[in-house]
């Protein structure tokens, strides 16, 4: 278990429709005022990063979306110690334009931007702009040489690059984002749970996002990324697990508030966007990708938030991230039904528990139950 606290992210609603395909109330907002109370609430409240969505038409009830990068940089320059990362995809973007522009953010905001790398799933936001759709372990080799021309076009003068599907030719940025010990570039995040997102990120990746898992589902990626890690004489990325937190003062409630949701949820646009990613994981030399095992109750909060069980109490919830941490995940990406209010009853209920329990782990691991 990694000695440093456990970090927690929120996914920005930076797209209409909140976290959750249902018809439930959900007070959010996707617009920037909203967002922009929500960030320095968030690093108020124990967050050390925001990850701003990426989507360019709609699907699961994301009806208006708001550019990543655009947000991410009017995010940073309204707060003080947020690091906010942008998601991409590759196929849209050159690593070059995004390179240039992730300099500028990272000197605006003195150093707190990073980037998604998103492989991408969904085929009409490719080819409604005209774009080829490759196949899915083809993506995923886009992804590996997208991040690999970043990382030089961020570190290196000079920079030559001979690849399948990006060309670099004695290019030089300048001026570079901003080098700190142990962070020579900004940091670089990707997503996917498949064998081809796996070994990727064990290669090229500073992390690795996971949709919602239980802990065995944890352990199963993290053994799998740490062989990649090995194979490649790297050290494993940074572990990231996706949450969808609801946290109320009884078990029942908060028990409650999820059968309430799912109960509500809008079935055309769960079952619609089921359907678009199921193509995702059959896709697959082993037909092990996202999504691949889930129900339309896990469906309904679209990466899986339910799965990974951070609902309860706040004593509940603070024991099963801790024994989630113990496996070796280091950050939370958590989504809320009614954000600003639970972000602020995280912060003040949830996340001193977490820490006691941390600094109880620190001084005698067997003071806390292995398994929450």
């Amino acid at each position: 278990m990694s000695a440093e606290p456990v970090k927690f992210a929120y996914w920005v609603p930076n797209v209409s429709g909140g976290l959750v395909t249902s018809t439930i109330e959900q007070r959010t907002d996707w617009g920037y005022e909203y967002n922009r109370k929500l960030a320095v609430l968030a690093e108020d409240n124990g967050f050390e990063y925001a990850l701003t969505q990426v989507r360019y038409m709609a699907s699961y009830g994301a009806e208006y979306q708001h550019e990543s990068t655009g947000f991410s940089l009017a995010l940073l320059l309204a707060t003080q110690r947020l690091k906010v990362i942008a998601a991409v995809h590759p196929g849209l973007w050159h690593p070059g334009v995004l390179a240039k522009l992730g300099a500028t953010a990272d000197h605006l905001s003195n150093g707190r931007f990073a980037v998604n790398v998103v492989s991408g799933w969904f085929r009409d936001e490719f080819t409604a702009l005209g774009e080829p759709w490759l196949e899915h372990d083809e993506r995923y080799r886009r992804s590996e040489e997208f991040i690999r021309a970043l990382r030089l076009l961020w570190t290196e003068d000079h920079a030559e690059l001979a690849g399948d599907f990006y060309r670099l030719r004695d290019f030089t940025l300048k001026p570079k984002p901003l080098g700190t010990p142990g962070r020579p570039h900004p940091e670089i995040f990707q997503g996917g749970n498949s064998t081809a997102a796996r070994a990727m990120a064990g290669r090229v990746s500073d992390w690795y996002f996971s949709n919602g898992r239980d802990v065995d589902g944890v352990a199963e990626q993290l053994a799998d990324i740490r062989a990649s890690a090995s194979r490649a004489g790297r050290r494993p990325p940074g572990f990231g697990l996706n949450a969808f937190l609801i946290a109320r003062d009884t078990e029942a409630e908060a028990r409650e508030t999820l059968r309430e949701i799912v109960a509500h949820a809008d079935t055309e646009a769960v079952e619609g966007f089921g359907a678009a990613v199921a193509q995702a994981g059959r896709s697959t030399a082993d037909g092990k990708g996202m999504w691949q095992d889930s129900t339309f109750e896990d469906l309904v909060q679209y990466n899986d938030g339910f799965r990974t069980g951070l609902i309860g109490t706040p004593e509940q919830i603070a024991e099963r991230i801790v024994a989630h941490k113990r496996l070796g995940v280091d950050l939370f990406l958590l989504g809320f039904l009614h954000y600003h209010e639970e972000i602020e009853y995280f912060g003040r209920r949830v996340l001193p528990l977490v820490r006691e329990l941390e600094a109880a782990d620190s001084t005698d691991p067997a003071s806390v139950p292995a398994h929450a």
